[in-house]
Parts: structure tokens; sequence; C-alpha cells
């Protein structure tokens, strides 16, 4: 999880999510409240469900560090096989433009050509 939350990527859409929601809770009196309750319930329901779960999690720990390292070396090929996912959420949506634009420039002309 945190290999794949340190990814450029994953982490600036994060970052652009929270500043997002954070800004609509700061702009809708209303929103925030419901966010607030919402931010309540998910914290205690975190905190309920990590006691219960605890005597599982230390039983299958073996379990889990082989499956982290499985999976760590599968993010370690994707990222030698994604270059783009090492790029900032804003560099993806600019290159992704340019390239739409670019493809729909050459189809016009081919058309009126």
């Amino acid at each position: 999880v945190d290999q794949v939350a340190n990814l450029t990527l994953v982490s600036s859409a994060c970052d652009m999510v929270s500043t997002a929601y954070a800004s609509t809770k700061e702009s809708h009196p209303y929103i925030r409240s419901v966010c607030d309750a919402a931010e309540k319930g998910v914290k205690s329901v975190t905190e309920a469900t990590a006691s219960c779960l605890q005597p599982v999690l230390t039983t299958l720990e073996p379990h889990v560090a082989a499956a982290s390292e499985y999976a760590s070396k599968g993010l370690d090929k994707l990222g030698e096989k994604l270059p783009l996912l090492q790029n900032p959420v804003e560099q993806v949506i600019s290159d992704t433009r340019e390239l739409v634009s670019s493809r729909v420039a050459d189809a016009k002309d081919a058309v009126s050509s």
C-alpha cells in the first residue's frame, strides 16, 4: 500500500482530491457538517474493525509479508512498463490533451484533403 501511495501519479491524485475535499468543506457549511459526520463514522468503524482484526492479522502475518513482497515486485515491474505512473496527474492530463488535440488535427487534415 505504501509503495502504491508513493507513486507520483497516485500521490498527486490523492493531493488533488484532498485539496478539492477541503475546499468544498470550507466553502459549503452544510456539506461540511455531512462530511464531518461521515468522517467520525468512518473513524469509529475503522477503530472497531482494527481491534477485531488484530488477532487475525497476527496469525496471518507471514502470509501477508509474502504477499506484500510479491506485490512489491509486481509494482516494480509495472512501474518499469508504465513510466506514466511516475508523472503527476497534471502532466498526464496535459500530455493526454496534447495527444488528443494532435490526433484530432491529423484527422481534420486527412478529411479536408
